[in-house]
């Protein structure tokens, strides 16, 4: 064997050695999660907001403006405020509790929709596609915030989005932008230099209904969430405004 033909068996051992190497590592590139192909950042996004209740005052203009922003229909709310008054004169008080979409990590409503039309996007926000809900109500009992109604209009179930189509395009959602005492704090809160997580850390902060299991991405601080058929209120005045159809809380 001439010493020319060893070169060439040794040149094309070695390309085939080169391209078995570049195929395992193409490969491995592929079973990659698309996100770490991209190279996107790894920190998950987790879009949430933060209500003080303190500054609160009541006035509605966050309802009045989620209705106009969604054309919401009467009857039906995507956000409301809950007004409790309890105590007896002269120490009685009222206070007020913004309610809305909980946005959990663990959304009842995804496991129990029976089309796949709820689900959780990857910034953490629960969503429905219309197209795809049949309306069959199950998310509505899923829900231990009360927080879906089935749309009279469309038929399907309905609920806050966090505005998707307001922060999409670097904007705040409409309750947040209206909001008069600025209660209202929107962010991604797995950012540790976001407005939201500064607040969160430096506030003593509530969840609703925590017993749940959800894991709400809505923090509250200084929220009353008092309830009329808590045992603790026995024999004391406590009423609750839900300026709802449904008059109880859920």
């Amino acid at each position: 064997m001439s010493v020319r033909t060893k070169k060439r068996k040794l040149s094309r051992r070695k390309f085939m050695g080169r391209l078995g190497a570049a195929t395992a590592a193409a490969a491995g590139a592929a079973a990659l999660p698309t996100a770490a192909r991209a190279a996107a950042p790894k920190r998950e996004i987790q879009y949430g907001m933060l209500i003080d209740a303190r500054r609160c005052v009541g006035c509605h203009a966050c309802t009045v403006a989620c209705k106009s922003e969604f054309d919401v229909p009467l009857g039906v709310n995507r956000s409301w405020v809950e007004y409790t008054e309890k105590g007896d004169h002269p120490f009685a008080q009222r206070t007020f509790l913004p309610r809305l979409c909980n946005h959990c990590s663990e959304p009842p409503c995804v496991r129990v929709c029976p089309t796949g039309a709820t689900y959780k996007r990857r910034d953490g926000i629960v969503v429905i596609d219309k197209n795809m809900c049949i309306g069959c109500k199950y998310c509505l009992q899923a829900c231990p915030y009360d927080a879906r109604f089935l749309n009279p209009v469309t038929g399907t179930a309905d609920k806050c989005d966090f505005c998707v189509h307001r922060i999409s395009q670097g904007l705040v959602p409409a309750c947040v932008n209206t909001c008069v005492g600025r209660a209202r704090i929107f962010g991604d809160v797995n950012a540790s230099d976001s407005e939201i997580s500064k607040l969160i850390a430096r506030n003593a902060v509530t969840v609703l209904r925590k017993e749940m299991g959800t894991q709400p991405n809505v923090f509250y601080i200084g929220a009353d969430d008092s309830d009329e058929h808590d045992i603790h209120y026995t024999g004391q005045y406590i009423h609750v405004n839900t300026h709802r159809p449904k008059k109880e809380r859920r």
